[in-house]
């Protein structure tokens, strides 16, 4: 692809560039975010995401090669209209971070670089004109983040690690302004670590990244993935 691709170094497989889509609103005294519900037959089949995609050949403006910024910045908002149908301004998009699975014994086969983008959805995105196909997508739902969590921890819904850490990151926040003003983007390389059941995903910060010892005393920047006992994101460093 005529992009960078962010990638680990010793990825087995090399990871398809993607891009997300994470529209906000102010709900009822608080944030609420859109998520859609996947189908079982797509990446991520059965969880709870936010609308996105693959970036591909054609997404990509011309001139603005190897950027992948413009590039992102258009497969989320193809996306987002093939998705749920929904016609999103690309100037709008705020970058919000960058996720990336480990190299090796990732959670799935399918490995995707994802730029995650934020943009804030007005009166032509509510839920009257948005239509899911039933196949790719299954329903949708404005949700205030910290709900989407409880339901979550209680088992109503799967979702995956940058989903958690996203949804996190936004309950921070009452409303649009504060969410967008707050963007500090930031890169998430996976590396993957095991406390007895517990999966651990460790990012740059954690004084465990790229190490064999999740014990290491020091900063911590990473989720405890305990199914017993509940998810756990941990983040002293900022």
């Amino acid at each position: 692809m005529r992009i960078d691709v962010i990638d680990q170094p010793d990825a087995e497989v090399p990871a398809r560039p993607a891009a997300t889509l994470v529209l906000v609103r102010d709900g009822d005294g608080e944030l609420e975010v859109l998520m859609i519900h996947r189908g079982a037959e797509t990446a991520f089949g059965g969880m709870w995401a936010f609308p996105g995609g693959g970036i591909e050949d054609d997404d990509i403006p011309a001139g603005t090669e190897p950027d992948p910024l413009p590039a992102a910045r258009r497969a989320a908002v193809r996306e987002t209209q093939e998705e749920i149908s929904l016609t999103v301004d690309p100037d709008s998009l705020v970058f919000w971070s960058h996720w990336l699975p480990p190299g090796k014994n990732a959670l799935s086969p399918k490995r995707y670089s994802t730029w995650f983008f934020v943009a804030e959805a007005h009166d032509g995105h509510a839920d009257h004109v948005i239509d899911v196909d039933g196949n790719e997508v299954h329903a949708h739902q404005w949700v205030p983040p910290a709900v989407a969590l409880h339901m979550q921890e209680r088992g109503e819904i799967l979702i995956a690690p940058p989903t958690y850490v996203t949804l996190t990151q936004l309950a921070r926040y009452g409303d649009v302004v504060s969410a967008l003003a707050a963007a500090d983007p930031r890169y998430f390389a996976t590396h993957m670590l095991m406390d007895g059941d517990t999966r651990l995903c460790l990012w740059e910060g954690d004084a465990a990244y790229g190490l064999d010892d999740h014990t290491i005393d020091g900063p911590r920047h990473r989720l405890a993935m305990d199914e017993v006992n509940g998810w756990r994101y941990f983040n002293t460093v900022g």
